[in-house]
């Protein structure tokens, strides 16, 4: 019996040492296969990046298609602030390299030799582009006689990663947003700079929001439809993929709790007292991306700090979210109530 079990144990200690000395190669191996999974999955991904740029080309030929008969049409690089993420090259600093960024141009074809006034329109979407969905809200505006300018701001897609992951919500895409406007004062001959305003919906309403918050003197009229209002409030009703999104490092990096006054500076609601530009908001109450909560919550601040403005809150307003950007009866009514608001600031 004692024989047995010291040959027991001399096998077990001799598979023991086996184990040991084979260790270090199942380690490394399994680092070579988790590696390899890691590059398989950012070249799936990267396909994905590849893929919007594609989408993006298409939609761009989309654009001469369906709107040139009234507009020409132009898409300009320019700079806004430098991306404060951004790897740095060859020892240059951020700081003095700027962030590039397309931009669509919208010129009235029948505008002669008259001054225009000019229409910022941010896309919506935390990550999305300005595409031909828009197509009968620039027709609308460009016969009207706006010059209109589509900022495809830091953040946006179709242009690859680097271009995607530089976002920062609610902070610098703003700045490229105001520094299109600057560029078409500056660069169009047609656009009347003392004419200018701006107006998006959802995210895009965000921005121009916090454009007329941060810039008053740049704009003379705002027109927010259905916009992200309150983004702490909104990491609160929103799904956990939606908040992880936001907690992203290339994102704002933190979950709402761990940076609640980051949030707030971001959004809308809590920056009213800023207010000095005429605003119309819309909000429908059957919204089921941004909850007519936060836009009420928009509102109530708004009332609250003496802010004089209009507002609407439809009842279950047909297309909800996308509420007066389809092409309905009551989506065109409801834009003629915008154009005519518009009219009376900047015409």
């Amino acid at each position: 019996m004692g024989r047995t079990m010291r040959r027991a144990a001399r096998a077990l200690a001799a598979a023991l040492a086996l184990a040991v000395a084979a260790a270090p190669a199942a380690r490394a191996e399994e680092a070579d296969v988790a590696k390899r999974l890691e590059a398989l999955e950012q070249a799936v991904r990267d396909q994905r990046y590849a893929f919007d740029e594609v989408l993006k080309k298409i939609d761009d030929v989309l654009w001469f298609e369906r709107v040139a008969d009234v507009a020409v049409i132009d898409k300009v690089y320019l700079t806004g602030p430098p991306n404060p993420r951004a790897e740095e090259t060859y020892g240059i600093a951020n700081a003095r390299h700027p962030f590039k960024f397309w931009c669509y141009v919208f010129v009235p074809r029948d505008l002669g030799a008259r001054k225009a006034p000019l229409l910022v329109l941010p896309h919506g979407g935390v990550h999305a582009d300005f595409t031909t969905y828009h197509t009968h809200i620039v027709r609308e505006l460009v016969e009207q006689g706006y010059v209109v300018l589509a900022p495809e701001y830091r953040g946006s897609t179709g242009y690859g990663r680097a271009y995607e992951q530089a976002i920062d919500y609610g902070g610098l895409e703003v700045d490229d947003c105001v520094a299109a406007r600057d560029w078409a004062v500056e660069n169009l001959p047609q656009v009347d700079g003392a004419r200018c305003g701006i107006l998006g919906w959802s995210h895009g309403g965000l921005i121009a929001l916090m454009a007329v918050f941060r810039h008053p003197e740049k704009f003379r009229a705002c027109y927010a439809g259905v916009p992200v209002s309150d983004l702490v409030a909104r990491m609160g009703y929103s799904t956990p993929g939606y908040r992880e999104l936001f907690s992203a490092q290339h994102h704002l990096g933190k979950t709402a709790n761990q940076a609640v006054d980051e949030y707030r500076r971001r959004s809308p609601a809590w920056n009213v007292e800023k207010l000095r530009t005429p605003l119309l908001v819309h909000t429908t109450t059957n919204d089921r991306d941004v909850h007519v909560s936060e836009v009420q919550h928009l509102i109530a601040q708004l009332k609250a700090a003496g802010k004089t403005f209009e507002h609407r809150v439809y009842e279950d307003f047909p297309a909800a979210h996308s509420l007066n950007r389809i092409d309905t009866k009551e989506a065109r009514a409801s834009r003629r109530e915008v154009w005519a608001f518009l009219a009376r600031h900047l015409k």
